[in-house]
This record gives structure tokens, C-alpha cells and sequence, in this order.
């Protein structure tokens, strides 16, 4: 995808996501322009780089605990 559309998907993903969901984004690089769209909306996130260079993004909803935990325990077993 040619920019913006992967950011502007994104957001639209992040800002529908249900109870309980959490969205992982892969990237090929840093989506610098990414965060402060997301705290804006309200969302928590973990980044992730792999060693291939690739970026690993796990979106939540701020006050989805549950979502939140999902999402890190996903970005550890990626870790893994």
C-alpha cells in the first residue's frame, strides 16, 4: 500500500476495534506518524522491531484491560 492508506486504515481499524480486540499491525518500517494518531484516539500500543527490520505495532483500546493483556502476551510469544 502506498501511504497514507496503511496509517488511514489503521485508525479506522484501531477506532472500531470490539470489546476484547486488539489489532497487530506489521510494517515494513517505523510508522512514525502512527503514535500520536493513537494517543489521540485514545489507544495504548507496544512496538516491536524484528530482526528482519520489520515493525510489529499491538493496538488496544485504553481502557480495555483485557484487550491489553492479549496484545502483550502476543508481542512476548513473538518475542519468543
Amino acid at each position: 500500500m502506498e501511504p497514507p492508506e496503511p496509517l488511514v486504515l489503521t485508525l479506522a481499524a484501531a477506532e472500531s476495534l470490539a470489546t476484547g480486540d486488539y489489532l497487530h499491525m506489521i510494517h515494513r518500517r517505523f510508522p512514525c506518524l502512527l503514535f500520536d494518531n493513537l494517543d489521540q484516539r485514545r489507544c495504548g500500543y507496544l512496538k516491536r522491531e524484528a530482526a528482519s527490520g520489520r515493525f510489529d505495532v499491538y493496538i488496544w483500546s485504553l481502557d480495555d484491560p483485557d484487550a491489553e493483556m492479549q496484545a502483550r502476551q502476543a508481542a512476548e510469544q513473538l518475542s519468543a
